[in-house]
C-alpha cells in the first residue's frame, strides 16, 4: 500500500462543499432542460410521465460521471484540487473505471448515514474510509506532485 497519509475528515469535506455547489449548479441547468417538457411543471411522475425516471437516471449519472471521469482523468475533482487531494490506487497511480466506480458507489454509501463510513478513517489502522478499504483506493493530500498515469 502507498505510505503517503490518507487525508483527514476536514480536507474530505471541505472539497465535498465545493463539488456540491458545483453540482448543484450543473444539475439545475439539467433540470432547467428537463422543464421545457413539462411545460415548466415540477417533473414528477403525474406531470412527466415515466420520462420523471429517465429524468431521475440522468441526474444520477450526471454525479457519478463528475466523479468517475475526473478521478480516472486527473484524480482530482475541482473540489479536491482546491484541496490539493488525489483519489489513488493502492500503488499511488490514477484510478481505472472500474476501481473509480466501485469508489463512487461505496462513497455514497459511507456518506449517507451521518458520514459513519467516512469517519470510520479514525479508527482503521491506515486512515481509510470505509469506501477507500473497499474500492481499495485511498484519498491522499499532496502539494505539487501529481500521481503517474498507468
Amino acid at each position: 500500500m502507498n505510505t503517503t497519509p490518507s487525508a483527514g475528515f476536514g480536507r474530505r469535506i471541505a472539497a465535498l462543499v465545493y463539488d456540491g455547489l458545483l453540482l448543484a449548479a450543473v444539475l439545475m441547468i439539467f433540470t432547467a432542460g428537463a422543464l421545457m417538457f413539462t411545460h415548466g411543471l415540477a417533473v414528477l411522475p403525474e406531470n412527466a410521465g415515466p420520462w420523471v425516471y429517465v429524468y431521475r437516471a440522468g441526474l444520477c449519472a450526471m454525479v457519478a460521471g463528475y466523479f468517475v471521469i475526473n478521478w480516472m482523468h486527473s484524480g482530482q475533482t475541482l473540489g479536491m484540487r482546491a484541496w490539493h487531494l488525489y483519489a489513488v490506487d493502492a500503488n499511488g497511480r490514477l484510478l481505472r473505471a472500474v476501481p473509480a466506480l466501485v469508489r463512487f458507489i461505496c462513497a455514497v454509501a459511507a456518506w449517507t448515514p451521518a458520514a459513519l463510513g467516512v469517519l470510520w478513517l479514525y479508527l482503521d489502522p491506515e486512515q481509510l474510509a470505509l469506501h477507500d478499504r473497499v474500492a481499495k483506493t485511498r484519498l491522499i493530500h499532496r502539494v505539487g506532485i501529481r500521481p503517474e498515469r498507468r
